[in-house]
């Protein structure tokens, strides 16, 4: 590979992965300072700022998320009418398959100017996120089990695969937080069919940003659930209004940026149990917001 030097291209010039005039390392790509460039690939982990993206070639480049990132699905339509909706950034969730546009900083980074992606994607990750996650975390829980476990892992999995074609690899974790660690939990809890926010969830939403603005490298998960009754699949709309309802306050009301927050995910009632005594469903109508943050800061 050539250096910036050699390669005599013009910095103006928007350039593939493999020709932005940077360097390859140890399976890593740095993008040169000044160079725009093109990427696309598949988001393979998150941090408090930053993606790494894999490519078909299997070498990560690190994208750097600022307040002036665009976050678009794919165009749609015909002509000067094709278009894309606005996302924010916590649907950037790992396993997503993007094409970034950006420029190379210092550090090697492409600074992301706009993102986009495929919505039938993005559906498909959520989906997987959805009935993957709660199975690892069974899985850590019922260590004593590991053969009733194994069973319930393989039939999500198993259905995930059906929902999710598109992607190379249904076990492979999706939030990517494996460099965090949990500071905090707070869970707040709703009446039943309702996702607003009352007063006292929002107080203890309140403590939970204080804390994490005070910290460097913090993300925040954002997971909302329902109980057993009802219908299923409003359940899962219902979880994830939830879910919504608590980013949305925490980026209004603490000017959280979207992109510290991962993994709005309506669970829907798969955490809950259809025979749970009556006392004991309330707990299950509520949203777990936690806050993590990266090993590196606690060094």
């Amino acid at each position: 590979m050539k250096s910036t030097r050699s390669c005599g291209c013009k910095t103006t010039g928007k350039v593939l992965l493999m020709l932005a005039c940077g360097l390859m390392l140890a399976d890593a790509a740095v993008i040169s300072p000044g160079v725009k460039a093109e990427i696309k690939g598949r988001i393979n982990k998150r941090g408090a700022d930053t993606l790494v993206v894999r490519d078909a070639n299997d070498m990560d480049v690190v994208v750097l998320l600022t307040d002036n990132t665009t976050i678009k699905s794919n165009k749609k339509g015909l002509g000067v009418f094709r278009r894309g909706k606005n996302f924010d950034a916590t649907s950037l969730l790992r396993g997503l398959m993007i094409s970034v546009e950006g420029t190379g900083n210092s550090d090697g980074q492409l600074v992301a100017n706009e993102i986009r992606f495929s919505e039938a994607d993005l559906k498909d990750v959520m989906t997987v996120q959805s009935r993957v996650q709660p199975v690892e975390e069974e899985q850590k829980r019922m260590s004593g089990q590991l053969d009733e476990t194994t069973k319930t892992a393989n039939e999500a999995n198993e259905s995930a695969d059906a929902a999710h074609k598109r992607l190379d690899s249904v076990n492979d974790r999706i939030t990517g937080l494996d460099d965090f660690v949990i500071q905090d939990t707070v869970n707040v809890y709703f009446p039943v069919n309702k996702y607003t926010l009352s007063d006292s969830d929002k107080k203890a939403l309140d403590g939970l940003a204080a804390k994490a603005q005070g910290m460097k490298g913090y993300m925040i998960e954002v997971g909302g659930f329902a109980d057993a009754t009802g219908d299923p699949d409003k359940n899962l709309e219902l979880s994830q209004r939830r879910a919504d309802a608590v980013v949305q306050y925490l980026a209004v009301a603490h000017n959280i940026p979207p992109r510290r927050m991962v993994t709005p995910i309506g669970y829907g009632d798969t955490r809950s149990r259809a025979d749970a005594a009556n006392q004991a469903q309330p707990l299950e109508r509520r949203v777990d917001a936690k806050l993590l943050v990266s090993k590196g800061q606690m060094q």
